[in-house]
């Protein structure tokens, strides 16, 4: 399957299931240069089964994932080492990604608001401060595609709009930017925002109420 014009992200027939629980029934998604799509859903409807499969951390049963480009993947479970500062944790991922510099990973802390703790061990950070780590590592490499998974779970209310300021500023770049939560916040922000439910997206707009 070809990616259509300008997408970065081509999803078609996912299903996938655990035992004899379906979790995905045929999930249908395109994500197009420059969108910024919302995906919300229920506990337990298979929004983190569906974003592990789209980052190639999980293979479906069934359907098809097509990206382009670089791709980054920030999961709802920080997987972060306590031992480990701020800062090698972001030397470790540019010598990972073979990156010259840290230039753009500091710009990124700067938005977020946590340059101050560069030297502070990541056992020793709040929720919210680990979860602004866990998504500067994913942006690290300046992916064309992002994959977010409740990226703002633990922020404080200033955080939460540098976020969205964030979002839209790598939306204004030609980025694709993918939010999964569970609800739907700021929907107005979004491009796109479909809804998981019974195991396929549908608009939200076209969604039972």
């Amino acid at each position: 399957m070809q990616l259509v014009d300008s997408a970065t992200l081509e999803v078609r027939g996912l299903h996938h299931a655990y035992g004899r629980r379906a979790v995905l029934r045929g999930v249908d998604l395109t994500v197009r240069s420059g969108a910024l799509v919302g995906i919300v859903g229920e506990n337990g409807t298979g929004k983190s089964t569906l974003l592990k499969i789209l980052s190639g951390e999980l293979r479906p049963r069934h359907g098809s994932v097509r990206r382009e480009g670089r791709f980054g993947y920030c999961p709802q479970d920080v997987v972060l080492n306590d031992a480990l500062t701020v800062r090698q944790h972001l030397e470790y991922f540019r010598a990972a990604f073979a990156l010259p510099d840290l230039r753009y990973a500091h710009e990124i802390m700067e938005v977020l608001s946590f340059t101050e703790y560069a030297d502070q061990r990541a056992g020793l950070l709040s929720g919210g401060t680990r979860q602004k780590l866990n998504l500067t590592l994913a942006l690290l490499h300046d992916p064309r595609l992002l994959l977010l998974d409740e990226p703002y779970q633990g922020f404080d209310w200033e955080t939460y709009q540098r976020f969205w300021h964030l979002a839209a500023r790598l939306r204004d770049a030609g980025r694709s930017v993918l939010v999964v939560s569970h609800l739907a916040y700021d929907a107005e922000r979004l491009d796109e925002l479909w809804r998981l439910e019974d195991g396929v997206l549908r608009s939200v707009s076209e969604a039972p109420a």
